[in-house]
């Protein structure tokens, strides 16, 4: 099945990084993220990818210029530096399937994506989003008295459920959005959501987004250690 990555964002919360390169090519291990994402998706036996790219695109371009894998078809697709999520899909509306996936190239998990399009294609819905929890950043302290009573670190069992990414889409989703400037997490999802075509997919799994350089660094030690989750379908 074909898989969409949007690669086009300027990362501003990760400037640390991104002055110079895309997020998406920020390494992890010394491999791009977009690397370990591509990797993932193949490792489920997908092969045909299109990135849609934007901000310093050239260094995506000359990258996998020098990274060619003949077991995969990588397309890569300037979407334009100001377009947003939503107008990357709509700019690419020509050379969809009617059936793809969608995920966002700064984010990574361990979800079953098998069990994902399994998901969407029997709840039939025009998309599917993967449902998580959001990563646990603080401890909670509960006081009786002036006393602290109890003192645990933060369950992300106990968050709401956010958008992690990795989505199934069938390709009348870009009727919904209307030109470049069109955030896809705004009014499309939130339209189809009116009408009852976007089913979730939740996620019990790890999940982990790379939105800061705290981010970056907890993956880097996550990859260190040898035991990076996102590898478990390819060993």
């Amino acid at each position: 099945m074909q898989v969409v990555i949007l690669a086009g964002g300027f990362g501003t919360r990760l400037s640390e990084e991104t002055d110079l390169i895309p997020k998406p090519m920020v390494r992890i291990g010394n491999i791009p993220i977009l690397q370990h994402i591509i990797n993932f998706y193949s490792g489920f036996g997908h092969r045909d990818f299109v990135v849609a790219l934007g901000y310093k695109a050239n260094v995506i371009i000359e990258y996998f210029e020098l990274a060619k894998n003949s077991k995969l078809n990588v397309k890569l697709v300037d979407t334009g530096l100001e377009t947003s999520t939503g107008g990357r899909i709509k700019k690419l509306v020509e050379i969809l399937d009617d059936e793809f996936m969608l995920t966002y190239g700064d984010g990574l998990s361990n979800v079953n994506l098998d069990d994902l399009l399994a998901h969407h294609r029997r709840f039939g819905k025009m998309a599917t989003v993967t449902a998580v929890r959001p990563p646990a950043r603080f401890g909670t302290i509960e006081i009786s008295n002036g006393v602290v009573s109890r003192f645990a670190e933060k369950d992300p069992q106990d968050s709401g459920w956010i958008n992690g990414g990795f989505f199934c889409l069938n390709k009348k989703v870009c009727d919904f959005i209307l030109d470049s400037s069109t955030s896809f997490e705004s009014e499309p999802l939130k339209n189809l959501v009116e009408i009852q075509e976007l089913s979730a997919y939740e996620h019990h799994g790890w999940w982990q987004p790379m939105d800061t350089l705290r981010d970056k660094r907890t993956l880097e030690s996550i990859w260190d250690k040898g035991d990076a989750p996102w590898l478990m379908k390819l060993n």
